[in-house]
């Protein structure tokens, strides 16, 4: 399933690294970039992440929340964070639901690994319209984080 601009962002409610639920709900009024990425310590996935973190002002400026998201257990997402110093929650979709009902998953990833987030972005607006979508076929590839940025930009 895809999930195409202008369509109602698909709910989730995830476990993040405090073992919190967090869900779409909670970011009503703010708009919110969902970042959906393969792994945790793997090297683009870091990069990534990383340049979030780095960027995080412009985001706050735009009025805009992080979440990532990736397959992971809590616990893994939680030292992931820890050691990149990330400043945005980390979601873990340990039972696949969200990445599949975002159209962002792989039934099979490299070494054969079943059922793991694609690297995609969405920018879900104040009302829970999806404004901004990128789903990467390729997981070596980054998100058009200028895109994001216009995207939400247009939103203030």
């Amino acid at each position: 399933m895809n999930v195409t601009v202008g369509a109602k962002a698909p709910a989730f409610s995830l476990v993040n690294t405090e073992k919190q639920k967090v869900s779409l709900e909670d970011f009503k009024g703010q708009n919110l970039v969902i970042l959906f990425f393969p792994m945790a310590f793997t090297s683009v996935c870091t990069a990534e992440l990383c340049s979030m973190r780095d960027n995080i002002a412009t985001y706050n400026n735009l009025n805009a929340a992080i979440v990532g998201i990736s397959v992971d257990s809590p616990f893994t997402l939680n030292k992931f964070k820890a050691e990149q110093n990330l400043n945005f929650p980390l979601l873990s979709d340990f039972n696949k639901e969200a990445s599949q009902a975002y159209g962002a998953f792989y039934e099979t990833f490299v070494l054969d690994l079943k059922g793991v987030s694609k690297r995609a972005a969405f920018v879900v607006d104040k009302e829970g319209t999806i404004r901004y979508a990128q789903v990467l076929e390729s997981a070596g590839d980054l998100p058009d984080f200028e895109a994001v940025k216009n995207t939400l930009n247009s939103l203030q």
